[in-house]
């Protein structure tokens, strides 16, 4: 093995590399701006439809209610103080259900016979709301109605009382609050953790998977492939060269976007905390009145823990994307044989999304879904350095594994040149 055939290899396919546009795109492009289109991009068009579906009137529908006048008067009249709106727009009375079903409205109420007579009394029925369970303006309607009757019964019972001669303290003797313990990297990490592992992987292995169809499929197409078995260079540097040069595509990529991510977090952190300006966090389907700050904060070291963990996984998918298009004869044949290979990656990275999967010795010998499940605790501040030595160590035998696959693949004839 000559590290100057090697790095001759490498800087030839590297500057090849550059001048290719595909490569350009999947390792500096896309990584760099997926974050901030995400962030400010999708963030913002979804800000939008959400403000655009709180500042319509909810359409709803009144089934029944023809002897409660008072309740259906006070629907039609209820109004929205701080955006100067009525909330209900009532619409007449048909197949409801249809109408929720196909997004015609957004809600339906039945009052109960006798309802408004029976709460003078305090035995009035139970009042049925219906909408469409997962489906956002639905769930807005039926939360304005809600609203409407809850503060409809506070009303009824503090008059109650005010008529006994009781204090309305009664109905609530006492305040519950609610106060986060956590310190707010351990609150960042669990709402992003999860997910930034999952983009990086995924920007991993498509930052190797086009330089290597490139490098070995696209170089038999075009025929230099002979050409550069036939120089006085051994296999292995040959080989070596371009396995850096796949290396080098998927370490970009997550580097890129390491860098993007960081880069929008600071600059956006900026602006909402300069503007003021805070997030209404929706709970369920429906806004909830909490707030929180737009850009969530994460343990700075836990991004550079990221970054050593994602390096043997880097050379895994970088030998893996090289071994299989080696068997390829074609750039578009060597597609359909990575292609799939994205669903084996992404399908243990969205397991380590999912609650309740807590890192363990079993897990952290899995490829993939151990790095997905230990960035999560990084970005959140904890260290398990156990687990972390352990999937390190057995991400970097994968990896060794894969990289000596390739060697001998490459050494092969029937590989090489397949008819």
């Amino acid at each position: 093995m000559n590290w100057n055939n090697i790095l001759t290899v490498y800087v030839k396919e590297l500057r090849d590399s550059l001048r290719d546009r595909r490569t350009l795109l999947s390792t500096i492009i896309i990584p760099t701006l997926v974050i901030p289109l995400m962030v400010f991009g999708v963030g913002k068009v979804m800000s939008k439809v959400m403000s655009q579906a709180q500042g319509e009137a909810s359409p709803i529908m009144i089934i029944g209610g023809d002897d409660s006048p008072g309740i259906v008067a006070a629907l039609k009249a209820e109004r929205d103080v701080e955006k100067n709106r009525p909330v209900f727009r009532i619409v007449p009375t048909r197949a409801y259900k249809v109408a929720i079903g196909d997004k015609k409205i957004r809600a339906a109420v039945e009052i109960p016979a006798g309802f408004e007579a029976a709460l003078k009394t305090g035995a009035a029925s139970p009042v049925t709301i219906f909408y469409y369970e997962g489906e956002i303006k639905s769930a807005l309607g039926q939360k304005a109605l809600e609203k409407f009757f809850t503060d409809l019964r506070q009303k009824t019972a503090e008059t109650s009382l005010a008529e006994r001669g009781l204090p309305v303290t009664l109905l609530k003797p006492f305040e519950v609050k609610r106060k986060n313990a956590a310190p707010p990297e351990k609150v960042g990490g669990n709402l992003v953790g999860g997910f930034v592992p999952y983009l990086i992987i995924i920007l991993c292995f498509t930052g190797a998977m086009y330089p290597a169809m490139d490098l070995t499929a696209g170089e038999k197409e075009r025929g230099t492939m002979e050409t550069l078995l036939c120089s006085p260079v051994p296999r292995v540097d040959i080989v070596l060269g371009k396995f850096l040069m796949v290396l080098t595509g998927s370490v970009s990529a997550m580097v890129f976007m390491l860098l993007s991510m960081g880069t929008t977090a600071f600059i956006g952190g900026s602006i909402m905390t300069g503007s003021g300006t805070t997030l209404k966090l929706a709970q369920g389907a429906a806004a909830a009145k909490s707030t929180m700050d737009v850009m969530p904060t994460v343990d700075p070291l836990g991004l550079f823990g990221v970054l050593a963990m994602v390096l043997p996984v880097a050379v895994l998918f970088a030998a893996a994307a090289f071994t299989i298009s080696l068997f390829a004869k074609s750039y578009k044949e060597a597609q359909s044989y990575l292609a799939p290979m994205m669903i084996v990656v992404i399908m243990p990275a969205m397991i380590g999304m999912l609650p309740g999967i807590d890192l363990n010795v079993k897990l952290a010998l899995v490829p993939i879904l151990n790095l997905s499940l230990v960035c999560k605790e990084m970005l959140s501040g904890i260290w398990h350095w156990d687990y972390i030595a352990i999937i390190f160590g057995s991400s970097s035998l994968y990896a060794a594994i894969a990289l000596t696959l390739a060697v001998k693949m490459f050494n092969r004839e029937d590989v090489m040149f397949r008819a």
